[in-house]
């Protein structure tokens, strides 16, 4: 079982030949009412007012090609703005992107949690857009994994996803939410207080609470990708959707 972006999905199915990949539960989703969308940053003091404003500037990413590009692409080209003949994107990890930013390596970033909530971060940058502005809700990330896996696991895997309800669930229940800081900062070994500002709020990007990806706007996703030019050809996703286990799971739990 994988975690996989929109982006990487139909490159999986399109470059290696994973036709029998099956999305079946959700990540996290972005552009959901209420709830984080991840944005594109510029300086405070930056003289950029609005998207037409970034011709001839630099934009950075995390990876050409990622879920991130796709929505700053798709963002500037309603502006009439293309990648390499109006604008350059260069990459950073995560981490580096806001410095890239102060130090004039770039005139806009899109960065996420925790580090958008970093005070010096907040401080001296202003949201220009969303990744919400750009392609509405999106389908961020998904578990996938083999159909030939999940035929010959299935009894183990029944047992799996109603774990994975089950286990989602309580971590979304404010009830729990200070436990669940604990278990997140003793998996990624970082303090609790880079988790005590946003995890598990409407600060944080939505988690569905029963692990249903959001299929309809993932196939939106996916055919923005393909009109810009990252893939060959639109792919149907309902094709390559098994849902059943974490159907099975909700109902087993209703028990």
């Amino acid at each position: 079982i994988i975690t996989i972006a929109f982006s990487t999905f139909p490159l999986a199915i399109e470059n290696a030949h994973l036709t029998d990949l099956r999305i079946i539960a959700d990540g996290f989703q972005d552009g959901v009412n209420g709830y984080l969308s991840q944005p594109y940053v510029v300086l405070k003091r930056s003289p950029i007012k609005t998207v037409g404003g970034l011709k001839g500037k630099v934009v950075a990413i995390n990876v050409i090609g990622g879920a991130v590009d796709i929505a700053a692409r798709a963002m500037l080209l309603k502006y009439g703005l293309r990648a390499s003949r109006d604008y350059s994107i260069v990459e950073g990890p995560f981490p580096a992107l806001p410095a890239m930013l102060y130090e004039g390596k770039a005139d806009l970033i899109s960065d996420v949690p925790p580090f958008i909530y970093n005070p010096t971060f907040e401080a001296r940058t202003r949201t220009l857009f969303t990744m919400k502005d750009a392609m509405g809700r999106s389908q961020i990330i998904m578990l996938a994994a083999r159909k030939s896996f999940l035929e010959k696991n299935r009894a183990a895997l029944d047992d799996f996803f109603e774990d994975l309800v089950t286990g989602t669930r309580w971590m979304e229940n404010p009830a729990h939410r200070q436990q669940a800081i604990q278990v997140a900062a003793h998996f990624a070994k970082v303090p609790t207080k880079r988790f005590e500002s946003y995890y598990l709020t409407k600060k944080d990007e939505y988690r569905d609470p029963n692990c249903l990806p959001d299929i309809a706007a993932l196939q939106r996703n996916i055919t923005t990708e393909w009109k810009l030019g990252f893939i060959k050809k639109d792919i149907d996703v309902r094709k390559y959707v098994d849902l059943s286990f974490v159907r099975r799971a909700i109902e087993r739990l209703k028990k």
